[in-house]
């Protein structure tokens, strides 16, 4: 299967709604009945229907050209290109589900900050837009580091920032929507401790990190940068972010920890804070916090779910943090080879769908909302691994997923940790995946992008066939076999 062939596809499925009729049969046609009276998944067609699937299909798209055989991406209007939005415990765009495959790529602002390297960035895109990867999960913040966007409080490089205008303004020409996080809880890219560290420098007396959390000034240090980036207006598309539907979602922090605070308290004091400030800048966004999703103490009986007992004591509380005001949506983080061991092992296959059905049954029972497995991975430094263990834990989330989906569930979607372009390897934490130097995990992507993209499309697509080729869909989408 070729990748080339999907990334028209792809690129279109944001159109409208006949082209969402367009990609379920052209997808079909190229994943599944490449030859004439081929078997696939247990049942045997030849290509009178998808032919037919595919011809009613193009008939009734204006975004195909038939002269030509390809989409047009650039016909489409920015009144297509309409905010996510939530509607109980599903995404939608202009009323149709919006079920997520994504991935996270952070360093994609330092990465165009450089002439040199910027270039990567638009191979990105162009590589998971290929493969049907509609959202990236990105950070828009480097805090007093290396080509810094902030400085020092509320101090900018203009040239950073214009260096995540164009992050903004080449995923949308991708057709791929972004998570941006606005702080690290790592010391990597500055994180709360350089608050801290700016903190110190201003006079206060501070002396945890944790005290980002809970000190009034670097409340309003962290408030500051979220102003600052809400009401950035592009330089290249002269768009506001808070205005601009490629932003699918702020996170408010990545990985947040608040050790000093084992009850949760202080942590769940600033999520309150922080949430409901971000919407009174912007209203029309989804907000999430970027938690990894331990439970905590007001669950107690979750406990059992979570990798390890240390688990319970990081101030984290995964059901009573997203019932914060403000919170739209819930986010999970899997890694098992860093929480269960290192040695990879059916354990960590295990762990991940106890791991996910767990935060699914709970986003519908407790919390009403959707949930995004929003880092996932494995390490390719970890002793016994192979790629084709890779492949079966990214096949796991990716069937759990589809079990939720096809009951209406709140499994809403997944971000690989994390995609890389060719020539970036000297980035690589050991976890990247560079598509075209690993075929089956394309392959697998591909796949479920293209099964998302039926589910997608459901809701409004009126079919008039008849049973035979129903029963041929739904054993497309649920077949376990990839």
């Amino acid at each position: 299967m070729q990748n080339a062939a999907f990334e028209s596809v792809f690129r279109a499925m944001d159109t409208c709604k006949r082209c969402f009729i367009l990609t379920l049969a052209l997808a079909i046609f190229l994943i599944f009945f490449e030859n004439s009276g081929t078997t696939v998944f247990g049942f045997t067609e030849d290509n009178e229907l998808t032919e037919t699937m595919v011809e009613e299909a193009l008939h009734h798209s204006p975004y195909f050209n038939t002269r030509q055989g390809r989409y047009d991406v650039e016909d489409v209007g920015d009144d297509d290109w309409l905010m996510v939005e939530r509607n109980g415990n599903q995404f939608v765009v202009n009323g149709q589900p919006f079920y997520v495959n994504g991935f996270n790529t952070y360093w994609l602002m330092v990465f165009a900050a450089d002439q040199s390297t910027r270039g990567k960035v638009s191979e990105l895109f162009q590589q998971a837009s290929s493969v049907g990867l509609t959202v990236c999960r990105t950070w828009a913040f480097n805090d007093g580091q290396w080509r810094a966007l902030q400085k020092s409080p509320s101090v900018y490089d203009e040239e950073v920032f214009k260096a995540l205008d164009f992050v903004v303004s080449e995923a949308k020409k991708y057709k791929i929507r972004l998570i941006l996080s606005l702080v690290n809880n790592w010391d990597a890219y500055g994180g709360k401790a350089q608050y801290v560290k700016w903190g110190k420098a201003a006079g206060l007396n501070l002396t945890s990190d944790d005290e980002f959390f809970s000190h009034q000034t670097l409340r309003s240090y962290y408030k500051a940068h979220v102003k600052a980036v809400l009401n950035r207006v592009n330089t290249l598309t002269n768009i506001t972010y808070k205005d601009d539907p490629t932003i699918f979602a702020w996170e408010l922090m990545n990985e947040p920890r608040c050790t000093s605070d084992p009850s949760g308290d202080t942590l769940q004091s600033w999520i309150a804070e922080m949430a409901v400030y971000v919407k009174s800048l912007d209203a029309k966004h989804l907000v999430e916090i970027g938690l990894e999703g331990f439970y905590g103490p007001s669950a107690p009986a979750r406990a059992q779910f979570n990798p390890n007992s240390y688990a319970t004591q990081v101030g984290t509380d995964f059901i009573r943090n997203h019932q914060a005001l403000g919170v739209d949506f819930a986010s999970v983080h899997i890694y098992a080879d860093s929480w269960i061991s290192q040695t990879i092992s059916d354990a960590h296959l295990q762990f991940t769908k106890s791991w996910m059905v767990a935060h699914i049954e709970d986003a519908e029972k407790y919390l009403g909302m959707p949930v995004i497995f929003s880092e996932f991975g494995v390490s390719t430094k970890d002793p016994g691994y192979n790629s084709s263990f890779r492949d079966t834990l990214i096949s796991t989330v990716y069937k759990t997923l589809l079990n939720s989906t096809k009951k209406g569930g709140s499994g809403a979607g997944s971000l690989l940790w994390q995609l890389f372009p060719d020539g970036t390897d000297y980035m690589d934490d050991g976890y990247a995946i560079v598509l075209a130097k690993s075929p089956s995990t394309s392959n697998i992507i591909s796949l479920h992008s293209t099964r998302l993209a039926i589910f997608n499309s459901m809701c409004s697509w009126k079919c008039r066939w008849g049973c035979k080729k129903k029963n041929a869909l739904e054993t497309f989408l649920y077949h376990d076999d990839l």
